[in-house]
């Protein structure tokens, strides 16, 4: 094939944005493609098994009194999830839970973890008190502000 021709089917590539060009003139066969690159970065999510806990404990909001929020909920202080997450009674799979109802808690021990985008956040306990209730379920998926615990 012609150099001239070649030239002229390359130009015609870059002008008409085509990928790809395929041209048979007898027995001789041209292909010309143009690879694209990409100008945008793209992130890309790597998933983590085992995130470590952060460095300082996040600490649990909690209403400004004793009542309960709900209807239903038994008297006491009421925990609340500090953010949106799933809430885990213990550090892993099979591991013994933080707190189980009828445990006496104390100020700054953890009570349960909320995993948030990845990350382990352990929930502690405002206050001293027994633990009366454990409101959701392991695994569950919890909002800002849920109750988490009632503490008498």
């Amino acid at each position: 094939m012609d150099l001239r021709k070649l030239k002229k089917l390359i130009e015609l590539v870059e002008e008409y944005s085509i990928t790809e060009l395929e041209v048979t003139e007898g027995e001789e066969k041209v292909r010309i493609s143009k690879s694209i690159t990409l100008t945008q970065s793209t992130a890309t999510i790597v998933p983590q098994y085992h995130a470590p806990a952060p460095a300082e404990p996040v600490t649990a909001t909690v209403s400004e009194t004793d009542a309960p929020d709900k209807p239903g909920l038994p008297e006491g202080h009421i925990v609340k999830s500090p953010m949106v997450g799933t809430f885990y009674r213990a550090s892993a799979p099979g591991a013994k839970p933080f707190v189980e109802i009828g445990q006496y808690v104390k100020s700054g021990e953890t009570l349960c973890i909320i995993e948030a985008m990845k990350l382990l956040n352990e929930i502690e306990a405002d206050r001293d008190g027994k633990i009366k209730t454990i409101l959701p379920e392991n695994g569950q998926p919890v909002e800002y502000g849920e109750p988490l615990f009632v503490i008498e």
